[in-house]
């Protein structure tokens, strides 16, 4: 199997999980490359997600290193089998490679749960804001490269709609719903939207207003997805040099407790939604 140029964040994903397992059992890559008979590059070239991997040498490679979880190893497995192009693949060339990762993240996830508390979230921006957000950031961007950004943004709300929709919660601040990134008319089409999918049974939208106590964290954003098991979580989390992908299991670990620290600084959804509500007859 030829190398691939780009591996995409899953397929790295799946590579370094495989890493994990056999620096946990003790073993040098060349060690494995001879068990395997393979070379030391192959193997450098699998573990980077280069190189693709099969199911039967995924079972085999997870034997070899005495890996008794046997649900964890099926979802690695399931990994390998997945052909999926998503619709986010239309975007191969005319994006940068971060959108697409992300959306086949949230595709993937068996549950998001997201805090971005500066902005909308992403999952309930409506068209005109998330054009107002990019157009600010980057105003000297063409409509050729903004259209497909939008377009992207709208797609992905595929994850929570639908038929089988994936269960999504997200924290936002009061100040992030005031902000008018563009004027009354998209501020009000904005609040509509997040009430409209807060009504959702598996929407949950919590708001942190201005002056609830306990809310130090209000500066946090991030994206947490949940994998078929718990060693699969991915966090998304915004850098100095764009999106981080974060699957170490001590940094999920103090990820998923600063959710449950913003989730217990936030109004529950129904009192979130009465919050966002009166926010609507305020404009």
């Amino acid at each position: 199997m030829a190398p691939r140029s780009h591996p995409t964040a899953r397929q790295m994903r799946l590579g370094a999980e495989l890493r994990k397992l056999r620096e946990a059992a003790g073993l040098r890559a060349r060690e494995v490359a001879a068990f395997l008979d393979s070379t030391s590059g192959q193997m450098s070239q699998m573990e980077a997600g280069i190189g693709g991997v099969s199911a039967a040498r995924v079972r085999r490679l997870a034997a070899h290193y005495s890996c008794a979880d046997e649900a964890y190893v099926e979802a690695l497995v399931a990994m390998t089998g997945d052909r999926t192009r998503g619709w986010w693949e239309e975007y191969r060339g005319v994006l940068p490679p971060v959108f697409l990762d992300t959306a086949e993240v949230e595709h993937h996830a068996t549950r998001l749960r997201e805090a971005v508390i500066t902005h909308v979230p992403g999952l309930l921006q409506t068209a005109a804001y998330a054009r107002a957000i990019y157009a600010y950031v980057n105003p000297s961007m063409s409509e050729r490269e903004l259209a497909p950004r939008i377009e992207h943004r709208m797609r992905r709300c595929v994850v929570i709609e639908g038929d089988d929709p994936t269960p999504y919660e997200t924290i936002v601040h009061e100040t992030a719903l005031r902000v008018r990134v563009s004027d009354r008319r998209a501020a009000r089409a904005q609040l509509d939207r997040t009430l409209e999918q807060s009504e959702q049974e598996h929407i949950a939208v919590r708001v942190i207003p201005i002056d609830q106590d306990g809310s130090g964290g209000s500066g946090v954003s991030m994206m947490y997805a949940d994998g078929p098991v718990p060693q699969l979580d991915t966090c998304l989390r915004d850098a100095p040099t764009g999106v981080a992908f974060i699957d170490a299991q001590a940094q999920l670990t103090q990820l998923r407790a600063l959710f449950l620290r913003l989730e217990k600084a936030s109004l529950d959804p129904t009192t979130s939604r009465d919050f966002i509500h009166r926010m609507t007859k305020e404009l």
